[in-house]
């Protein structure tokens, strides 16, 4: 249904099927990056997230797990330690959906991953082709949801929960 300025309903809008990979190193910590821009962060001082992005139509989610890591940090050095079994979804909020996707989605339906980094830091390199990132550290897992913008912080919860035992018994 349209509203009355012909723009999709935001409870109409579908959500954008992707995938996210928390990579995990051998000290247990979690890579994340921080965006170099994007309408959706809405604050400076939530700026850092795992990598993500979208699902080719047809492309395998796992495949599209190992083709974004790549493209967004130059990593293939990766060993898949398990995958959430439902989908996560997030709403970006409604103040920015129209101007997000060009105003295609409500929010991203993700199939999550997580996957041991094999390889050394010097592998990463934000350089990319279309730069998403401008800086990475490693961080202990349980500071994921402080650090990404509020309205994806129940997504992070919700992934600590199903990746915990892979959190605490990685090295």
């Amino acid at each position: 249904m349209k509203g009355f300025d012909g723009m999709a309903r935001y409870e109409d809008l579908p959500y954008r099927t992707c995938v996210g990979m928390m990579l995990i190193n051998k000290d247990g910590l979690v890579f994340i990056g921080r965006r170099a821009g994007g309408i959706e962060h809405v604050e400076e001082s939530h700026v850092w997230q795992m990598p993500q992005g979208g699902v080719d139509p047809g492309e395998d989610t796992w495949e599209a797990a190992k083709r974004e890591l790549y493209e967004e940090t130059n990593v293939r050095s990766v060993e898949k330690l398990g995958e959430v079994a439902d989908w996560l979804i997030y709403d970006i909020p409604r103040t920015i959906a129209g101007r997000a996707w060009k105003g295609r989605y409500r929010g991203q339906r993700q199939k999550w991953f997580v996957m041991r980094f094999t390889g050394r830091d010097s592998d990463i390199n934000l350089a990319t082709e279309h730069p998403e990132f401008d800086a990475w550290q490693w961080v202990e897992p349980l500071r994921l949801p402080e650090l990404i913008v509020p309205f994806k912080r129940q997504l992070y919860v919700d992934i600590l929960t199903e990746f915990r035992a892979h959190c605490s018994a990685v090295a």
